[in-house]
């Protein structure tokens, strides 16, 4: 009879492999270093599940270096991810679990990212609401925050809330696996935290945990903010206090070894009165912050209001495109099927707090189904606007967004 509680030198039983296992598989995800695949896994599964259980309890436990996958961001440039093997990831899992148990209830109240029962729509309501009686907001940039973490101050970091010599061990392990390119060539990784793996989202929340938001409760318990991983925002009440937080915390980063972006991060004047000229609005998680005109019984009053960001458009525009919606030789209805996930998740997300700035993009994506008519059937514009317009009385809800801007 398999005992699915039974443990070796190391407190790990089958039961929590298991449970990792079922937990990962239900993000799925892509391959490792070892190229090894969901359908050999769970093939194979009672085999590998038991000696990587195994391993883990005996100490023997070695990672796999990561697998380095390049994605562009939106103001140009690569972000690298590192995807660890599905084996390391159901490993990363099982430490995950039990250091999130210890971890969660002390974690500040305005931590919002990677959290249960916390979303990115939570931080920026909060933002907005703060920028009510705060007229200045620093608008914090980590550079290269995963990337530059140090592994000393990290373990430090872990051991001052997590005694136990197993999660420690792994931890250190997954910090030190190295990194392998698309060329195939193998480097250390002597800072840093790769974007991808299972945990790395938790041992970041951790380590910003010691960094920024224990230091501001203890220090500057009087500054709110909201940060979702490396994305924070400070709020202060006049400029003098904001060039203040501002000058302090640079010498923190430098403190805890690392930096914070001399371009990206910036004060932002929201309606306050100051000797120098700030931006007046501030992005975060998408959307930006920013006064706006509001009538009034006493006239017009400026109150912050929540929009979609430029780039976030410009992204959203860009997504679009790739989807070469033109090229696609099929029914409508086809298209329909296919797209319509991607547009009910842009719409789940942008469209939380207003949803006039968005009314722009689903124009374009209309233009783009315009372009599809006029390829598919040969039509020229106004014949093409009259078939699709027809289609829509047959089935508005055939394109998710066509219950906010109609074609």
């Amino acid at each position: 009879m398999t005992d699915y509680f039974e443990t070796k030198s190391q407190p790990i039983t089958k039961l929590m492999v298991w449970q990792a296992y079922k937990e990962v598989r239900a993000n799925r995800g892509s391959y490792g270093i070892d190229r090894m695949s969901w359908d050999y896994l769970d093939a194979n599964r009672s085999k590998e599940l038991y000696k990587l259980w195994n391993r883990l309890t005996s100490g023997t436990y070695f990672p796999s270096p990561v697998r380095q996958v390049a994605i562009p961001k939106r103001d140009g440039g690569e972000r690298h991810l590192g995807i660890p093997t599905l084996l390391d990831r159901i490993a990363q899992q099982v430490v995950k679990k039990h250091l999130e148990q210890k971890m969660e209830p002390l974690f500040h109240p305005d931590s919002y990212g990677y959290r249960p029962k916390k979303s990115a729509h939570d931080a920026v309501r909060q933002s907005n609401a703060r920028t009510l009686n705060h007229d200045f907001a620093i608008d914090i940039d980590i550079k290269g925050f995963f990337d530059n973490i140090d592994h000393n101050l990290m373990m430090k970091s872990i051991e001052h809330y997590c005694k136990e010599r197993w999660v420690l061990l792994y931890v250190l392990r997954w910090l030190e696996a190295g990194v392998v390119n698309k060329e195939g060539l193998y480097a250390d990784t002597l800072t840093g935290t790769p974007q991808g793996g299972v945990i790395s989202p938790l041992l970041a929340n951790l380590f910003l945990h010691v960094v920024f938001d224990k230091w501001m409760e203890i220090n500057h318990p009087e500054k709110p903010f909201e940060r979702y991983a490396d994305d924070i925002v400070v709020h202060c009440k006049t400029e003098k206090q904001a060039l203040f937080m501002l000058k302090v915390l640079k010498a923190r980063m430098v403190i805890c070894r690392l930096e914070l972006h001399p371009l990206k991060t910036k004060i932002v004047n929201l309606r306050g009165i100051a000797e120098k000229l700030y931006p007046k609005k501030y992005d975060f998680l998408g959307f930006s912050i920013k006064p706006v005109g509001v009538k009034t019984t006493k006239g017009v009053k400026s109150l912050p209001g929540t929009y979609v960001s430029i780039k976030s458009r410009v992204g959203i525009l860009r997504k679009f495109k790739s989807w070469e919606i033109h090229k696609r030789r099929r029914p409508i209805e086809h298209i329909a099927k296919e797209l319509n996930p991607m547009i009910r998740g842009l719409i789940n997300y942008f469209h939380k707090f207003e949803n006039g700035s968005m009314r722009y993009v689903w124009n374009q994506l209309n233009a783009r189904l315009l372009k599809w008519v006029k390829w598919e059937k040969g039509l020229y514009k106004y014949a093409a606007i009259r078939w699709l317009k027809a289609k829509y009385k047959e089935n508005p809800a055939l394109f998710a967004h066509w219950r906010l801007v109609y074609p």
